[in-house]
């Protein structure tokens, strides 16, 4: 059975209850790994400046910062592996909607499911400008 690494345990202090109430959940059955819990400022910046992250627009903060938001991976990562992304999206969102969660993925913003899982695809939703496999965060 997968269990999270102590990197992972450490990366997951500061989150919101309900996001790891998911991820301890689905790792009971899928190894995942936790890439970012928690980030501060200075890296919200950084990772701001870099084009690899967004702030909200009314708060001008991630959800990261506050808690609101994780970033997982499949283990072992493979960032190429795009349906494996598809996948844990799928478990992440029907284990919150099992525990009563409302959460939004970084590969379907808006939630309309127009995203092709095919590695390399362009995108049939027009709306999706920013891909972030990887991102769950709380409504």
């Amino acid at each position: 059975m997968p269990k999270f690494g102590r990197r992972s345990k450490e990366r997951l202090k500061g989150v919101h209850p309900d996001l790891v109430n998911i991820v301890n959940d689905i790792i009971k059955y899928y190894d995942i790994t936790i890439l970012e819990g928690v980030r501060s400022q200075d890296r919200q910046i950084d990772l701001y400046n870099e084009g690899k992250s967004k702030l909200d627009g009314v708060y001008k903060k991630s959800k990261h910062q506050t808690g609101r938001a994780l970033d997982i991976s499949p283990y072992p990562i493979d960032f190429e592996d795009t349906k494996g992304y598809m996948y844990l999206a799928g478990l992440m969102i029907a284990t919150a909607k099992k525990l009563g969660v409302k959460i939004r993925w970084g590969g379907d913003w808006n939630g309309d499911h127009k995203f092709s899982g095919r590695p390399n695809s362009k995108r049939t939703d027009k709306t999706q400008r920013f891909d972030d496999l990887v991102h769950f965060e709380l409504k």
